[in-house]
């Protein structure tokens, strides 16, 4: 059965500190905290900072080196498999796409700090002629506040360092303010709430637990496999950030 999209969990937003900078060092300097990926399967990385830093073309809510990811599937390794004249033309449904309602896991040992749930999934877009009114609503997403934009989410303090994973699908989120979880623990699922065109999961690092003050810190997964752009192989990487566009699988 799917998640009812009804619960709306308050908003923890506590600013502990994070890890002190070196005196004068900017987070550019700093050596990535390297953390397992969210998920499991087939994966596109977009928004990579491996292509460019900051990595969305933004340095708000703390999202300088922030990622997305895509749900691939196999074996046509597209977002969705199901085209038609919605796509040209007009929006289309989250469900159709492969990343809905995947599950996604804490990226490593911690503590949650806040849960918000009850945030709509959207419709999807691809059409060039609906991205264009989505556009245009952006600046009312910003005045409107941090779920507006970051839809359902997940904060954990991961020992100093803090983890938003961003985007989640309506009624998914299964963890609490307090709640501890291990490395792969199921947080949710993947959706399309918030500021997003299609299901995928944004996640970022950050100083403190909220994003509207915190500082970005920079990060690297610890073990996957990767099909960049224009290769037909996989080759395995570690405490890497992938490339932009690539296929990525995470490994044991």
């Amino acid at each position: 059965m799917p998640p009812v999209c009804r619960e709306r969990r308050d908003l923890n937003t506590s600013t502990a500190p994070g890890p002190p900078a070196r005196p004068g060092a900017p987070y550019a300097a700093q050596m990535p905290v390297v953390i397992a990926l969210p998920f499991t399967g087939l994966w596109r990385a977009r928004n990579s900072p491996a292509r460019r830093v900051p990595s969305h073309g933004t340095e708000l809510l703390a999202s300088r080196y922030a990622i997305d990811f895509i749900g691939a599937s196999s074996p046509s390794f597209r977002s969705a498999d199901v085209t038609d004249w919605r796509t040209l033309f007009a929006t289309e449904p989250a469900s159709r796409f492969a990343a809905f309602g995947r599950p996604l896991l804490a990226p490593g040992d911690g503590v949650v700090v806040t849960a918000h749930d009850g945030s709509p999934d959207h419709a999807a877009r691809r059409s060039q002629l609906a991205l264009v009114p989505y556009a245009l609503a952006q600046p009312s997403r910003l005045r409107a506040g941090l779920p507006a934009i970051a839809g359902n989410f997940v904060i954990l303090d991961l020992g100093g360092v803090f983890a938003a994973l961003v985007h989640l699908r309506c009624g998914s989120v299964r963890v609490s303010p307090g709640e501890v979880v291990s490395t792969g623990s199921v947080l949710g699922e993947c959706g399309n709430s918030g500021n997003s065109t299609q299901p995928h999961v944004h996640i970022q690092l950050m100083t403190t637990p909220d994003p509207l003050s915190a500082a970005p810190v920079p990060m690297a997964f610890a073990r996957f496999r990767e099909r960049p752009p224009r290769s037909q192989a996989f080759a395995t990487r570690e405490a890497a950030i992938p490339a932009e566009n690539a296929l990525i699988q995470p490994l044991l």
